[in-house]
């Protein structure tokens, strides 16, 4: 795609670029925004604003136009999310200087209409990544963040390897000085390790350590020589001087024809610990694949079910089974019609317990076809602003005339810290951007959610060719991690996790037997798994993971009424009966008069674990023999192809149904 450089002159904003040309988008334009005439250095919290001095000469190197705008607004909005959670509410705020960046992409789109990406330097900033996501998303535009989540020592080395040369023009951290400044980052990068090792500092100053200006890139069709430079500083104390670098005069000079070529070192797709993972899958053979094979019996069957269903359980709100009624769905309405009315129905109920939409932390969706997503997607996301719930969305046979259907889990939040969300929507090497209006995960109330993922290469957002099971498996599980993790750093980091249930959504009966091996192939595999053979998913996948975590926390209101004890806990629950081992640790069967359920304690060290899914699950049996367990499995696959039986159409305590269900527990 045709793409601008958001540019400040640092090594992370300009080594991006490298990453977009090399797959094959095409650089047409930059832009940057600054302090006014006269400043040097601004206190922004989004922009580098020291070293604009010399940013159009950037430009001039790249040989590409560059527009400025000057900052006129401060930081207003410094939460974790930017903008409302309502629809209505999915503006921009009035005076933050995110605004700022707003107007100058407006102008540079009037200019350049057929630009649709943006390149951002992001590596660790979550602040950043959410402002210009926002900004990007109301304009239609894509953030190209190949920096986002890399490891920060391998970065620093392979910059310097690629031939990048920035010189630091700003320190602010310990163990910095003005001597420092001009020094280019192969000269720093001794000291740089061993400040990190010392004292924890951000090896490429994603703490604010220290600030870049680029004076060659593998794109720069001319070099940056600085003629004057005069060290400024700002403050000086005995923690962390304070000072920058200010460039007075600098040229162009021309580079070489044989300088080396753009090329940066591209991460590979999987980690060691998700390839061993695809290599077990890969090298699996289907022992009992005759023994699934035939299903000629399996008929089909439609089901009525209760309309949107409500069960509460202290601030958790469960709506099952919303769709459209059926005196309606068998009139001549259109899909974008039957979704309105189910979120109207779905507005409704939730008033009812005093929520909105915005209290929503989780849905899964079922459609009749997949061919529907992209229109199912335009007005599923007029009713969301900032932080979406996350979301499953699967194809399974619906009744006649119903094509949607929603299964819906509310938190009501007593304070702002009670909800928080990890929504990524640019491109990168670390995990997909969402393909729709969602969040890759939420935290709420300690639990944590995160959206289904099917097996995207996160840097083009396609999925692997030729088809593999054994690869998008792998993939899928690496990016459910990934989210995990990055989300465990920006909500504060002190939490572990605990997953309570893993969904694997699949297409093909054929390939169930391959991802229970996948699952037990995981180094961290030691929760409830169930393994589900439904119609379509999105983009043709072969499987996605949705899983549900506990964060190992929980709160205990003092005597006093004051804020909350957090306290933490590690799950000693196990729902598993002890197996011969030559049993199958991954299957087992329940009884055919009860629905599965995870069973839980009502102490309070364990209080968490009682969840949506803890009410679900009744009565865990023991392991039938490999055939039988197949047999059953092609039941409760039928079951769930036809819409029979949800993980969430049954929660918090609704009335059993009698269907076999098999749950994979390691």
């Amino acid at each position: 795609m045709k793409y601008l450089a958001l540019l400040s002159g640092g090594k992370d904003s300009c080594y991006n670029l490298v990453h977009c040309a090399q797959l094959g988008h095409e650089l047409v334009a930059a832009a940057s925004l600054g302090p006014e005439p006269g400043k040097e250095e601004l206190d922004s919290y989004l922009y580098q604003t020291v070293g604009q001095d010399a940013i159009e000469l950037v430009a001039q190197a790249l040989e590409v136009p560059l527009y400025r705008r000057v900052i006129q607004g401060t930081a207003v909005e410094q939460g974790s999310e930017y903008g409302g959670r309502k629809a209505d509410e999915a503006g921009g705020v009035t005076g933050d200087e995110t605004e700022d960046l707003f107007q100058l992409l407006v102008a540079v789109k009037n200019r350049h209409p057929d630009v649709e990406g943006v390149s951002v330097g992001a590596i660790l900033s979550n602040y950043q990544r959410v402002r210009v996501e926002h900004v990007c998303r109301r304009l239609n535009l894509t953030t190209l963040c190949f920096l986002w989540q890399r490891d920060q020592e391998e970065l620093l080395v392979e910059m310097i390897d690629a031939g990048m040369e920035a010189i630091l023009i700003k320190v602010a951290g310990i163990g910095l000085n003005v001597s420092h400044l001009g020094k280019t980052l192969k000269e720093m990068k001794p000291t740089l390790l061993k400040l990190n090792s010392l004292y924890g500092s951000h090896v490429c100053g994603e703490g604010g350590e220290y600030e870049t200006f680029t004076l060659d890139c593998p794109l720069y069709r001319h070099t940056i020589k600085l003629i004057e430079t005069e060290k400024v500083i700002h403050s000086d104390n005995d923690f962390a001087t304070v000072a920058f670098l200010r460039l007075k005069s600098a040229e162009l000079l021309p580079k070489s024809p044989t300088s080396r070529p753009a090329i940066a070192l591209v991460p590979p797709l999987l980690e060691v610990e998700f390839s061993d993972v695809e290599n077990a899958v890969q090298t699996y053979q289907n022992d009992i694949e005759e023994s699934i094979s035939d299903k000629s019996y399996i008929g089909h069957c439609h089901p009525e079910l209760p309309l949107a269903t409500v069960k509460r359980r202290g601030s958790w709100v469960v709506i099952s089974n919303v769709q459209a009624p059926a005196s309606l769905s068998e009139g001549d309405i259109s899909v974008e019609e039957e979704v309105s009315r189910c979120f109207q129905i779905l507005s409704e109920r939730l008033g009812e317990q005093g929520l909105g939409l915005s209290q929503c932390v989780m849905i899964n969706i079922y459609l009749s076809s997949m061919d529907l997503f992209g229109r199912v997607n335009a007005v599923y996301s007029t009713f969301f602003g900032t932080s979406p719930p996350a979301r499953a969305c699967v194809a399974v046979d619906l009744s006649e005339g119903i094509h949607v259907r929603l299964e819906v889990l509310a938190f009501l939040e007593t304070r702002p810290s009670d909800r928080q969300a990890l929504h990524v929507q640019g491109l990168s090497y670390w995990a997909p951007a969402n393909i729709g209006p969602y969040s890759q995960a939420i935290i709420a109330g300690e639990q944590v959610f995160i959206s289904g993922q099917i097996g995207l290469i996160p840097s083009s957002m396609t999925l692997p060719r030729p088809p593999s099971l054994a690869t998008e498996f792998s993939l899928a599980s690496q990016h459910v991690q990934r989210i995990s993790s990055a989300l465990q750093a920006t909500s504060g980091g002190d939490w572990e996790g605990s997953t309570q249930l893993a969904i694997y959504w699949l297409t093909s009966f054929e390939e169930l037997c391959k991802a229970k091996k996948g699952h037990l192939a995981l180094r961290r595999k030691d929760y409830p798994s169930l393994f589900l053979v439904i119609k379509e998913l999105p983009k043709g996948a072969l499987i996605e993971k949705q899983v549900i975590l506990h964060t190992g926390k929980f709160h205990i209101q003092d005597e006093d009424d004051n804020e909350p004890i957090i306290k933490k806990f590690r799950p000693t629950l196990s729902c598993r009966k002890p197996l011969k081992p030559e049993e199958d640790p991954c299957l087992f069967q329940a009884d055919p008069l009860y629905i599965l359920r995870l069973l839980s304690s009502r102490k309070a060290v364990l209080r968490a674990q009682s969840f949506l899914y803890t009410e679900v699950i009744q009565h865990v049996l023991s392991a039938k023999d490999q055939k039988n367990d197949c047999d059953y499995q092609i039941q409760m696959m039928l079951l769930i192809r036809q819409g029979i039986f949800c993980p969430t159409s049954i929660p918090l305590g609704c009335q059993p149904s009698p269907y076999v269900v098999s749950i994979g527990l390691d």
